[in-house]
């Protein structure tokens, strides 16, 4: 079990240190439910009635609180609560266990390198040709296809696939389930199919009983993923069909995020848990897409972007738009139209009292 000093965590956050600076903690926990090896997590006033239930002797607190009265021997005082959570987390999240080597259950393909400092897991396989980065930890049942390039400093979790000719940065991260190069979602009919039809036609979709058989095109691009990209658990990232697939530096991908062939997509984006984005669109930088974001293919989103959730993007977006609902729209206007749609029952009842009271053509004749 590893032990912090409040002094260690301190330097770690860039944070201000009061108290006793030798107190050791082993961990953290919400105030109410710490011991004394705990730090108490009461970064906010509303947490403070919970430290007298807990045992903490430290805990990281709020700017301006009053550790003393508080009854802790040592206290760290931040500014933005959940970007010390991000230092103390790093800090305190030990990883995988996967021991340095590696692992004797491991296949290593011909003429694969890995770089110093490695931690290749059980199972783990590593095709031909394929360049893995010092320091990597890669954990059990991974496989890596043949040509792949991985840069230094790579977590990949359990039950990650990473295909053919991928090339990613440094720093990557894949949570357990990843799929990052699987073939793309393109099938095309030697005559016009029946979407075809009904996108040109916005409505008609030709005869229904005409026979159509789908042909596969292959994916030949593959995916380029920047520096420091992380992948969510059970998200897919297809290969471009003739040019790669690519991720900016930068940009996290949560769980259940389908990312389409031949998409692009800028630097320090961020997609919350169900987002799907189709076939080659476009994304630019500092685009942030809540869960269960849709976005139909081959549109443009500008850099900045906002999408709240269960918007459905069906056309461009242009830069620093906020967005919300389905079709897209401004969210003010989505906001105001949501309003009026709930006045609707009172409205359509109020019109049919204004009817009643209207006499009819030729009643009075």
């Amino acid at each position: 079990m590893t032990r912090y000093t409040i002094s260690q965590i301190a330097e770690a956050l860039g944070a201000d240190l009061f108290g006793d600076a030798t107190v050791l903690v082993t961990g953290a926990a919400e105030p109410a439910d710490a011991g004394p090896d705990d730090l108490a997590l009461a970064m906010d006033p509303k947490y403070a009635d919970g430290l007298g239930q807990g045992a903490a002797r430290a805990a990281m607190l709020w700017d301006g609180a009053d550790w003393q009265g508080l009854g802790l021997k040592a206290a760290i005082v931040v500014r933005r609560a959940r970007y010390a959570m991000s230092g103390l987390t790093a800090l305190m999240d030990p990883g995988p266990d996967i021991e340095p080597g590696v692992h004797p259950t491991a296949v290593i393909g011909e003429g694969a390198r890995i770089g110093g400092g490695a931690a290749i897991g059980p199972f783990v396989v590593v095709g031909r040709g394929v360049r893995i980065g010092a320091n990597a930890r890669i954990a059990p049942h991974v496989s890596i296809a043949e040509g792949a390039r991985i840069g230094d400093g790579a977590l990949i979790h359990a039950g990650a696939r990473i295909g053919r000719n991928v090339r990613i940065g440094d720093r990557f991260i894949a949570h357990p389930g990843a799929v990052i190069g699987a073939d793309g979602f393109s099938f095309v009919t030697p005559e016009k199919s029946r979407a075809e039809a009904a996108r040109e036609t916005m409505g008609d979709a030709g005869d229904a009983e005409q026979a159509q058989s789908w042909t596969r095109i292959h994916s030949l691009g593959s995916v380029t993923l920047g520096n420091d990209v992380e992948i969510g658990a059970n998200s897919c990232i297809d290969a471009g069909t003739i040019k790669p697939t690519k991720v900016g530096d930068g940009t996290k991908i949560d769980n259940h995020v389908h990312v389409a062939h031949n998409c692009e997509i800028g630097r320090d984006c961020l997609f919350a848990g169900q987002v799907g984005i189709a076939g080659s669109v476009k994304i630019g930088d500092n685009v942030i897409l809540g869960g269960q974001v849709g976005v139909v293919d081959n549109i443009f989103i500008g850099d900045g972007v906002v999408a709240g959730g269960g918007t459905v993007i069906l056309s461009n977006a242009p830069a620093g738009r906020v967005l919300l609902g389905y079709p897209a729209m401004k969210m003010e206007t989505h906001v105001e139209t949501y309003k009026a749609l709930r006045r609707l029952p009172r409205l359509a009842a109020t019109v049919a009292e204004l009817q009643k009271a209207v006499p009819k053509p030729g009643a009075n004749d």
